[in-house]
C-alpha cells in the first residue's frame, strides 16, 4: 500500500472513530459504564478493532484514572486503536455532545426544572440506565469467568464484598487490585509465563 492510501485509510479510521464516539455520546444517558458497553459493541462486535480482553483491560485502566470514565475510556480506546490522533478523535467525539446539550439546557434550566414530563422522562431513563449497567456487569463477569483464573475470580468476589458490604473506598480497592495485578505479573514473569 502506498503512503497516500495509508493516509486515506487513517483519515477514514479517525473519522469512523470520531463519528462512532459522537453518536454513542449523543444518545447515551447514564454515565461511563453505559457508554463502555456500547463502545464494546461498536469496537469489538461491529468494527472488530478491539478484543473483549482488551476492552476489559482498557476499562480497568480508564476506571483507575482520575476524571470522567467516558472521557478516560474514549482516550484510552482511541489511543489503543490509532495512537494519539485516535485518542484525540475519540475524545472530541465524546465531549462535543454533552458540552452542547448542557449549554443548551442551561439556557432553559428554569423551564426544565419544574416540568413534570421532563422529570418523569428522567426517572424512566434512570431505570433504563440501571438495566444497561447491569448488562455491562454481567458481561464483565462472564468474560472474567471465561479466563478460568481462580485468583482473578477471588479478587472479583472479595472486591465486591469489600465494596458492597464493607463500604471500602473504590480508590483503595483499585489501588489494592493494581498491587495484586503487579504481584501476579511479576510472579507470572518469573515462572516463564505460567497461568495465573
Amino acid at each position: 500500500m502506498n503512503k497516500e492510501t495509508l493516509k486515506q485509510n487513517d483519515l477514514h479510521i479517525y473519522w469512523k472513530l470520531f463519528t462512532s464516539m459522537l453518536t454513542l455520546s449523543t444518545f447515551t444517558f447514564g454515565g461511563g459504564f453505559v457508554i463502555i458497553s456500547l463502545m464494546q459493541k461498536r469496537f469489538v462486535d461491529e468494527l472488530h478493532w478491539l478484543t473483549e480482553e482488551e476492552v476489559l483491560d482498557l476499562t480497568a485502566i480508564a476506571q483507575s484514572a482520575p476524571g470522567a470514565l467516558a472521557v478516560n475510556a474514549a482516550i484510552i480506546f482511541g489511543y489503543r486503536i490509532r495512537k494519539l490522533p485516535g485518542a484525540l478523535a475519540a475524545v472530541l467525539g465524546t465531549i462535543i455532545p454533552p458540552i452542547t446539550i448542557i449549554s443548551i439546557l442551561s439556557l432553559f434550566y428554569q423551564q426544565f426544572r419544574d416540568n413534570r414530563i421532563v422529570a418523569l422522562a428522567l426517572q424512566v431513563m434512570r431505570a433504563g440506565v440501571a438495566a444497561v449497567i447491569f448488562d455491562v456487569v454481567i458481561t464483565l463477569i462472564q468474560n472474567l469467568i471465561r479466563t478460568k483464573q481462580p485468583v482473578l475470580l477471588a479478587v472479583m468476589i472479595l472486591g465486591f464484598i469489600a465494596s458492597f458490604f464493607l463500604q471500602v473506598s473504590s480508590i483503595l480497592l483499585i489501588l489494592l487490585c493494581a498491587l495484586i495485578g503487579l504481584a501476579l505479573s511479576r510472579s507470572h514473569t518469573k515462572k516463564g509465563g505460567a497461568s495465573v
